[in-house]
Order: C-alpha cells, then sequence, then structure tokens
C-alpha cells in the first residue's frame, strides 16, 4: 500500500541492508582462490572435514547441509548441539530463516507467516505427521515446543507428491533426534535464570529459570537406542499497555468537529502473571540388522499462563446511555481529520482487574517401521495426537463512588500519540482502593468466560519403494507408492456469563490486594490491584453457561477424513556434465469434513429454541508437483519446481453453527455463522532458485516465486436458502441475507529472497573466527480483502503479508568463546488478533525490529571439559508491539515487554 511505503521510508534499516551483504558475499566468495575450480572439477573437501567443527558454526554447517541435499526447495535449522538451539521456544528459531517472518503474542514469537501468506496456509509436522493445535483453528503455536527438544527444523518451501500434510505456503517439519545416530552415550544439561528488564508488577516476580536435560544411549551391541528429553521453562509475564476501542468512526460529539473520526474509549493498563511450560521427549530406536528399522517417538507438553491485567479505563461515547448527557471534550487536537488529543469532562472512569488463566496439552505419539528387501522398500507408520486448551476469563469492574454509590464524574485528558505510549490521566485520586466499589458500572459487576478447544488426529500411512523399470532406470532412480488416512475432530465450546453480586456492592478487602500497579508510563499514576478469581468466589456468583440465545453458535463440532494416494517417481541423471535429482508425481486427496453444532429458533416454544445443525462436504483433489535440481559446475545448484497446492479452510469456518432469526417486520430469514461446505484455498506454484554452494561452510541463494490462487475465502453477506431452518417459523420466504465465509477471487502472490551465510576467515585469516548470515525478502499480492468483522476498513491487504523482511546474523567463534547478534524485522502487516470476546479479527500491525545478544564460552579441556557459561538478551531495545486501524494516526495497541536478559550454564558428556 501507499501508505506503508512512505512508512518505510521514514524508518531506515538499522543495520546494512542484507540484500547488499549477498551481493557482497558473492563477490567476495568468488575470489576466494581455495574454491576457484576449473570446470567439472571437484571442490577439493579433506581440509573441511578434517576439521571438527562445533557450537554456532557447526549449526549453520548442518543447516546448509539439509539445504544442499534437498531435492526440494527447503530452508533449515539445525541445533549447535543437543538441547543447544539458542532460542526460548522454536518459533523464535524459525522466525530467522529467509521468507518466515514471526507475529509476536503477548510479547512471544507464537505464530509463522511462510512467504507473506498468514499462518492459515502453512501446516505444521512433528516427525514427518501433522500435529494438531491448541488454538481455534489449525495454525500451529509454535511457543508451545521447547526448542532445546528438537534437534531441528526443515521448511518445505515447495512440496512434493510424498509430502504429505503439506502446505499451500509451506510446510514445516520439526524433527527430534534419533540415538542410533550418535556416536555413544550423550548426556546434556542446561540451566539458566531469567529476569525482566520492566522489574516486579502487582503480585508477579520479574525472575523466571529454564531447565532442560536430554540422555541418548544405545544398547545391545548399537540394535537398541534410547533418546529421552525433558525441558521446564517459567518466565514472568510483564507488560505495559495503552489501548483504544474499536471501531473508529465518525460519530457526533460535544465539542468534537462534525465528521472527526474517534474512539469509544481508552485504557491504560499493567498486565503481570508468569508462563510455564514442562515439555518431554522420548524416542526409542530399534535396528537389528540393515534390513528393518523400528522407531517409536513420544512428545507431550504442558503450557500453563495465568495473568492479571489492572487497568484504569475511561468510556468517551456517548452511547447505550453508558455517559450522561454532561460529556463534553475541550482543548481538542485533530490529525488529518482525527481526534488526537483533549480533555473530556462528565466521564466515569473504571478501575477493572481482568484475570486470565489457560492450561494447554499437547500429546503426540507414532510408530513407524521400515523394512528393506533385496529390491524394494515398505514404510509403515501410525501416529496418534492430542491437543486441549482450558481457558478462564474474568472481569470485575470498579467505580470511585461515595457512600450512596452515587458515581464520581471526572475530567480526562487524553493524547494519541503514535510511536509511543498515548497518555490518560483523570483528575480524581484513584489508589485508594477502599474509595472503589465492585457494583453496577457502566459495565456492570462483571463477566466471564470458560472456552475450551480439543482437537484430536488418528492418522496410518503406508509406502512402498519399488524399483524402476530397466528402460527408465537411467533416468529414475526409484518409484514410491503410498496411501495416507488421517481423521481429525475439533471442537469448541464457550459457557459465559454475567458475575452478579451476592449482596450489595462492596469494597475489596485488604486480604485480597496486591501490591499497587504504576501507570505511570501513561501518565495514569498508580492504581489498586487485586486477586480477581478470590473476590469472584467469595462476594460474588458466576454460574457461565451456553444455552442462552445470544451463546448458542459459540459451540461447534468440525471433523475431517483425509485419504490420501500417492505416487512419486525419483529423478537422478546426468545430462553431459549437469546432474539432475528431483522428483515427479501426484497426490489425490479425498476430503470429508462435517460440522455439527446447534442454532437458537426463537420463534419456537418454550424450551425447542435450541435446534442441532449438521452440514458438509465431500470432494477429491488432485495435485501434480515437479521438483528438479540441476547441479551444476562449482558448487552451484539451480532449482525449478511446479505444483498444484491446496490449503484447508480454518477450521473454525468449517463450523456449522449460525445465529438464526426471522426478522419481525419483513418476516425474512436471516442470520451469520460458519460454513462447512467451504472449498480449500487452491493455488498453482512455480519457484526458481540459484544457489551457490562453498562445501558445507557456505552459501549465497537468490529465489523467486510465483503462486497463483484460484480462490479466496472471504466473510460476505449472500443470498441464503434458509429452507431447512424456516419450517414452523412466521417467515414468509426461504431466502433471506447470510453472512458467512465464501470462496471468492483469488489472486497472485509474487516474491523474492536472497540469502546467504559466510564465515569471513574465506575473506581473509584476519577475520578467522567471525561469521555472518541472513536474509532478505520481497512478498507483494494482488488479493484485497473485506472483513466485516473487522474495524480497519476495505481492501485490507493479505494477513500476514509483510512486503519486507529481514534477518541478520554476525558472530564471532573462537577457542571456547562465542558470541552473536542478531536481528528479525519485517515491515507494517495485518495481523489477525483474538480480541476479548474471542473472536479474531483484524488490525494493522506496526513493522518490528527485534534485537537478540548472546555471548557464551564452553572449556573444551581440563576438569571443567563440557562446560559452557552463556549470557543472553533478548527484545534488548525493548521493542514495542504496536497495531492502528485504518491508518497510523488512528491507533489501537502500544504495548511494551522489556527485555529479557537470561544467565546460565549448559554441561555436556
Amino acid at each position: 500500500m501507499d501508505k506503508f511505503a512512505t512508512e518505510r521510508r521514514q524508518r531506515a534499516f538499522p543495520l546494512s541492508p542484507v540484500a547488499a551483504g549477498c551481493a557482497l558475499f558473492v563477490t567476495a566468495m568468488a575470489t576466494v582462490p581455495a574454491f576457484a575450480q576449473s570446470s567439472g572439477q571437484a571442490a577439493v573437501q579433506e581440509p573441511i572435514t578434517s576439521v571438527k567443527v562445533s557450537g554456532i558454526r557447526r549449526g549453520i554447517e548442518d543447516a546448509i547441509s539439509v539445504k544442499k541435499d534437498s531435492t526440494s526447495i527447503v530452508e533449515a535449522i539445525s541445533a549447535e548441539d543437543i538441547g543447544k538451539l539458542p532460542d526460548a521456544s522454536i518459533a523464535e528459531s524459525i522466525a530467522r530463516l529467509p521468507g518466515l517472518a514471526a507475529q509476536r503474542v503477548a510479547g512471544r514469537a507464537q505464530v509463522i507467516s511462510v512467504r507473506g501468506l498468514s499462518p492459515d496456509f502453512a501446516t505444521t509436522l512433528l516427525n514427518g505427521r501433522e500435529q494438531v493445535s491448541t488454538g481455534d483453528n489449525r495454525s500451529v503455536e509454535f511457543d508451545q515446543y521447547p526448542s532445546e527438544l528438537l534437534s531441528g527444523v526443515t521448511v518445505y518451501k515447495t512440496p512434493d507428491a510424498g509430502l504429505v500434510g503439506q502446505g499451500l505456503s509451506g510446510t514445516l517439519d520439526m524433527q527430534t533426534v534419533r540415538p542410533l545416530s550418535f556416536g555413544g552415550r550423550t548426556v546434556a544439561m542446561n540451566v539458566r535464570g531469567e529476569k525482566n528488564s520492566l522489574g516486579r508488577i502487582a503480585n508477579a516476580s520479574a525472575r523466571g529459570n529454564r531447565f532442560s536435560a536430554s540422555y541418548i544411549d544405545q544398547f545391545a551391541n548399537r540394535t537398541i537406542g534410547v533418546a529421552i528429553g525433558y525441558a521446564h521453562f517459567e518466565s514472568p509475564i510483564l507488560q505495559q499497555e495503552t489501548g483504544l476501542y474499536e471501531p473508529w468512526k465518525k460519530e457526533d460529539r460535544s465539542g468534537i468537529p462534525s465528521g472527526t473520526y474517534i474512539t469509544d474509549g481508552i485504557k491504560s493498563l499493567g498486565r503481570s502473571g508468569k508462563n510455564e511450560r514442562d515439555g518431554i521427549m522420548g524416542v526409542l530406536q530399534y535396528r537389528p540388522n540393515k534390513q528393518w528399522t523400528s522407531m517409536l517417538d513420544v512428545y507431550a507438553s504442558r503450557f500453563k499462563r495465568e495473568e492479571t491485567a489492572n487497568q484504569f479505563e475511561v468510556h468517551v461515547g456517548g452511547f447505550n446511555g453508558n455517559n450522561k448527557p454532561g460529556l463534553n471534550f475541550q482543548n481538542v487536537v485533530l490529525d488529518n481529520g482525527t481526534f488526537a488529543g483533549g480533555s473530556a469532562s462528565g466521564v466515569y472512569p473504571l478501575v477493572r482487574g481482568m484475570y486470565n488463566k489457560r492450561k494447554d496439552d499437547i500429546k503426540a505419539v507414532g510408530w513407524s517401521n521400515n523394512i528393506k528387501f533385496e529390491k524394494w522398500s515398505l514404510f509403515a507408520d501410525v501416529n496418534w495426537s492430542k491437543a486441549t486448551r482450558d481457558e478462564l476469563n474474568l472481569e470485575a469492574n470498579t467505580q470511585l463512588t461515595n457512600a450512596a454509590l452515587d458515581p464520581f464524574l471526572d475530567t480526562v485528558n487524553l493524547t494519541l500519540r503514535q510511536g509511543g505510549f498515548p497518555t490518560l490521566s483523570g483528575t480524581r485520586n484513584y489508589s485508594d482502593a477502599s474509595k472503589l466499589y465492585v457494583g453496577p458500572t457502566i459495565y456492570g459487576s462483571g463477566y466471564g468466560k470458560v472456552p475450551r478447544v480439543e482437537d484430536e488426529l488418528k492418522g496410518f500411512k503406508l509406502v512402498a519403494s519399488l524399483p524402476m523399470f530397466d528402460a527408465l532406470e537411467k533416468v529414475f532412480s526409484g518409484v514410491d507408492v503410498g496411501v495416507n488416512y488421517a481423521d481429525r475432530s475439533k471442537a469448541k465450546r464457550q459457557p459465559e456469563g454475567a458475575m452478579l453480586l451476592k449482596d450489595k456492592p462492596f469494597i475489596i478487602p485488604s486480604e485480597f490486594l496486591y501490591n499497587s500497579v504504576d501507570l505511570g508510563f501513561s501518565g495514569t499514576g498508580v492504581i489498586p490491584a487485586w486477586n480477581v478469581p478470590g473476590v469472584v468466589s467469595k462476594y460474588m456468583i458466576f454460574a457461565p453457561n451456553d444455552t442462552q440465545s445470544y451463546l448458542i453458535s459459540k459451540g461447534w463440532d468440525v471433523s475431517e477424513k483425509i485419504t490420501t494416494a500417492y505416487a512419486k517417481a525419483n529423478i537422478e541423471a546426468e545430462i553431459g556434465d549437469i546432474s539432475v535429482r528431483g522428483n515427479v508425481g501426484i497426490q489425490a486427496q479425498h476430503t470429508k469434513q462435517e460440522s455439527d453444532a446447534k442454532f437458537w429458533d426463537g420463534t419456537a416454544p418454550a424450551g425447542q429454541q435450541v435446534k442441532p445443525v449438521h452440514d458438509g462436504k465431500t470432494y477429491t483433489d488432485y495435485l501434480p508437483s515437479l521438483n528438479l535440481s540441476f547441479g551444476l559446475a562449482h558448487d552451484q545448484t539451480v532449482r525449478f519446481a511446479a505444483a498444484k497446492q491446496l490449503a484447508r479452510p480454518r477450521v473454525d469456518q468449517l463450523r456449522s453453527a449460525l445465529d438464526f432469526n426471522v426478522a419481525t417486520n419483513t418476516f425474512k430469514p436471516g442470520g451469520e455463522g460458519g460454513n462447512a461446505q467451504l472449498d480449500p484455498w487452491r493455488a498453482t506454484a512455480l519457484d526458481l532458485s540459484y544457489e551457490k554452494y562453498f562445501g558445507k561452510k557456505a552459501y549465497v541463494a537468490a529465489a523467486a516465486y510465483h503462486k497463483k490462487l484460484k480462490t479466496y475465502i472471504y466473510t460476505m453477506t449472500q443470498n441464503y436458502d434458509f429452507s431447512k431452518f424456516t419450517p414452523g417459523t412466521p417467515a414468509i420466504t426461504n431466502f433471506g441475507d447470510y453472512k458467512a465465509p465464501r470462496n471468492g477471487q483469488g489472486g497472485s502472490l509474487k516474491g523474492v529472497e536472497l540469502s546467504g551465510s559466510l564465515p569471513l576467515n574465506m575473506l581473509t585469516p584476519m577475520l578467522d573466527g567471525f561469521g555472518v548470515s541472513g536474509s532478505w525478502s520481497y512478498a507483494d499480492s494482488s488479493i484485497k480483502i473485506e472483513d466485516p468483522d473487522s474495524s480497519i476498513g476495505k481492501n485490507i491487504p493479505l494477513p500476514g503479508l509483510s512486503k519486507h523482511s529481514s534477518n541478520l546474523t554476525v558472530y564471532y567463534e573462537k577457542n571456547g568463546f562465542e558470541t552473536r547478534v542478531s536481528q528479525r524485522k519485517r515491515s507494517d502487516f495485518v495481523g489477525e488478533i483474538g480480541n476479548f470476546a474471542n473472536n479474531r479479527t483484524l488490525r494493522y500491525v506496526v513493522g518490528e525490529n527485534i534485537i537478540d545478544f548472546q555471548v557464551g564460552y564452553t572449556f573444551n579441556t581440563g576438569s571443567l571439559k563440557g562446560l559452557g557459561l552463556l549470557l543472553q538478551v533478548n527484545n534488548l531495545r525493548n521493542a514495542a508491539y504496536e497495531t492502528y486501524a485504518g491508518s497510523r494516526n488512528q491507533p489501537l495497541e502500544y504495548q511494551k515487554y522489556g527485555r529479557t536478559i537470561l544467565l546460565g550454564a549448559n554441561y555436556k558428556f
């Protein structure tokens, strides 16, 4: 968009552009004599393989090897050593790969966009098996997976016919270790202490800790291998935030010029609490001979989050009786027709306590067997995974009042800054808890929700690898024929209800009070904080239910049964001096999707208003794919790929749940809800990549891609046949307006990617130990969407699309000492945000620039051999998370999470 272009010019990249760095790599490396070869000669590899590489360089070189050896276009990360991926979760590690970008949620990298498409378009695997998710949708929340338990991640940017569960934008395969690949027994332990720079807020400590241990061993003459790992993570939740109500709108207010865009309210809050995660991994590998390998993988994690947000909030709108006629604005400041500051008198500020408790459980088990016969082999795999999410969301409202419970009016001053915290301050003192009553405020005394999500997947895979016919064996090395069956079911329930007073309005007793929260960062001052669930349990009645008319449609069940059959011929040939590797094949996917839910029929007799609704669809897709890798002289590779791809609709879009009504004036039916008859997103894709390798020490690459989406799924209102809902109602017609997700016109997505990695001693021995790796990506799309549930306007860019994203890591490693600085950056994008109602909404997210730092020393000799000391600083700049509506002068959220300092040790023996 044009406004993004202006903003990019205003916010220059603080480091040298990675694109220029990649160009420098190509020029510099071409001059390195050790790698200059005549056409047809192989590079001399002995000096490289004779050097034992560890630490940062080992992780980089292993990842380069994966990329180089693949027949598809892939990106990879590899642990420096067992248990030593450097980031808090696997999400942060993945986000450093070319063409990938993370979206932060509550300060943590959580979901991943691949090549400018939202997380909906990518699929995540664990050891080759599709994973369930704890969210409402398919996209995996990667912060559920401890980096210490994973040996690496491979991101497939192009599919092949044998890649089951592939995504449209990419497929991310997380891998655990294989114990028989290790030379002997290995034990690794990590411990780290954590501190957040924001300091203590309310009852939450600023300190946390991490611990992990892994054990790998082999038995019975190396026919049995065992790997066991455990990782614990405890981290404080500390957050300073301001937020504004959405939507921004033109509405007449006293003292505001007509036609001005204005918000209905503003809040300032301090959020505090803690995250806890425990994960376990187990692998049992049995290989009695060269013909048979059997492996059992087990993974489980529990993620718990508990937090309280203490906030000062002011409603400055005039509708629904939330404010009396005395509301008036003075000293108004405008910014291009949008309210930017002033004072509002005649308002009723609230001091609110918002509590959220969430528990996520993920379990996954897989058992595979690979049997080799004389000329062919058979692979069989069975797997099961399940994820559950349980939440408790509470809000309790207090108001400054007198003994007669007459709320005190106030005047508040507002300044809505861009690129910083808005300011919000009242003229009265809100720091005294004895003057604040829980009672009938403008938002009632309180409200709560108890959402629950359950996701289960069962699968089976059988693959035969067969020799090719003699006439074709000069081109094809063999053919794989397979079938995969996946049965997935996902259910959501969301009981809700008001929190009512057991007796009269009350002051929060001192026994429930925490340390006060200082909102000075926004000019608000100090406000009380309290134990919200404790107060609710003792003084209030909270009986959530999902049987009310407006709650019925929030519960749903969706199931999918997908049978995938495929054939893939593996290419291995020579064209003169050029080697050709790759594959060509086709997948046939047969999908049966169904949903069961309920709807409310207000015209039915009492006791019969809740009725079931079932819907679904069956369809088959044929997905051909081609991957070619041309090996040229001087360790150069050119890759080409073409494929048809698909991404199944969001699970919550497939719900059959709906709100149904018959208008009392026109007697026409209408409603809104899901659509269980959605087709998937379908696309055709072309990819081209050039890669230059220098053994496995360094590489540079340039890639381009083009995807043509045949359709896109939009939320829209259309004429709909309600004939299965209208019998017995006063409707005079079966047709009416229905707002739901529907398949609409698609569009193109295209982009380019530059990446490279270089140890600088290849330029000069004076830089021995120094190295750099980085990437730069550009993406653009012709698709524009309109979301009626969003407040950010029309012609919205593709969610998840940052036109520019980059990553840069500079490191030094020598004689046990290592240090690195890493930066990941992305330009503005449209993010999918969960609002208070637990509904998905779209908001513009200001581009981020996250810098992390790490320094450490590992003892390689003596009695301390194997011990490593480490200091990390994450989010070094305390970069803010910022969202806005249609333009930057309409802010929605501004949040800071602090910088995180970790000090710890690793030990391996």
